[in-house]
């Protein structure tokens, strides 16, 4: 990526340092407000990678996940139990930056300190993370996945009626937050994003109200790997589930399915960026603009990128995994 002709704004440059001071702790030493507490390791050396890039600094991150996790108490409730402004929070993600931590969850709805839409708040919890795939042949037996998921079996006894507190399973595919120090650097980020396959990328911020140069903040996600179900209720104290063994067994696998087809489209990003960014790195002209080339040299360096491009998507292709975005039709069980 070539520097731009706008010097970066000083608001950019100061949030970057902070950033970069605060990724130069070491990893045992690290901690954030996630529930992981840290950086996921599958996608260090891509953030790295993109906080060397000129006017590139990554604020939050999370490689993708399966959760189980217990919505908290609604509104009315949490204000008659005594709950304060500020109780409650839980990021819910493997933010790179504690100050910039409530930007992806914002996306996921959590930071709330009493539970809306989503249900995060009010005394929320986690019962169950991983950002990798869960191997199911290691927890089989009577009740296996639902231990391993944080819950109990229901007993055939118990009502989930009005005001329960709804047990969530989620698959949530790799997203990431990139603040950018001009529209070019936020192009070249967004390109490389929905060319990898995460389709619902965008960008805001895009205009300032100051002198300096507009900083847009690039989303790189994908919604259509998402996976929602609701599995139990919490009652008496107790995490009960409410859906089968093998209905558990589903989710997971279908998850892990989504795991892999994820890990693939980071791989496909993380070239797809590297390319863009060194594509057009043709000699600075002395008007600083690019050096002239004529037709036939801008044939044969287009020629080239294409084949390069070919080569880099045959090189990271999804290794004939099903991509559950180009499915026409889905079954939902109950």
């Amino acid at each position: 990526m070539q520097p731009s002709k706008i010097p970066f704004s000083q608001s950019f440059l100061a949030k970057k340092k902070i950033i970069l001071n605060q990724l130069s702790i070491p990893i045992s030493e690290y901690d954030d407000l996630s529930p992981k507490g840290s950086i996921d390791v599958d996608i260090r050396e891509l953030i790295d990678e993109i906080n060397h890039l000129e006017g590139c600094v990554t604020t939050s991150s999370c490689s993708g996940r399966i959760s189980v996790f217990l919505e908290g108490k609604k509104q009315d409730d949490w204000v008659r139990l005594g709950g304060q402004v500020g109780e409650g929070k839980d990021r819910g993600e493997s933010s790179s930056r504690q100050y910039e931590a409530q930007v992806v969850e914002n996306e996921r709805g959590g930071g709330k300190t009493s539970a809306g839409v989503g249900g995060k708040g009010g005394g929320g919890r986690w019962l169950f993370v991983t950002h990798n795939a869960v191997d199911i042949s290691q927890h089989e037996g009577a009740g296996g996945l639902q231990k391993l998921l944080g819950m109990e079996d229901q007993d055939g006894g118990q009502s989930h009626g009005g005001g329960k507190r709804f047990i969530h399973f989620k698959f949530e595919p790799m997203i990431l937050h990139i603040l950018t120090a001009s529209l070019e650097q936020a192009q070249v980020i967004l390109s490389a994003g929905l060319q990898a396959g995460f389709r619902e990328s965008g960008a805001v911020n895009l205009t300032s109200s100051n002198r300096e140069a507009p900083t847009p903040m690039v989303a790189v996600r994908s919604m259509g790997l998402a996976l929602e179900s609701l599995i139990g209720f919490h009652a008496d104290g107790r995490q009960v589930c409410t859906v089968s063994e093998e209905s558990l067994r589903t989710l997971l696998e279908i998850s892990n399915d989504r795991f892999r087809v994820n890990r693939n489209r980071i791989a496909r990003f993380r070239e797809l960026l590297i390319q863009l960014s060194t594509i057009d790195a043709r000699p600075m002209g002395r008007d600083g603009g690019k050096e002239w080339e004529d037709a036939e040299m801008r044939k044969e360096r287009k020629r080239a990128e294409g084949l390069r491009r070919k080569e880099m998507m045959k090189n990271t292709s999804d290794d004939h995994v099903v991509d559950p975005e180009d499915v026409v039709s889905l079954e939902f069980f109950p």
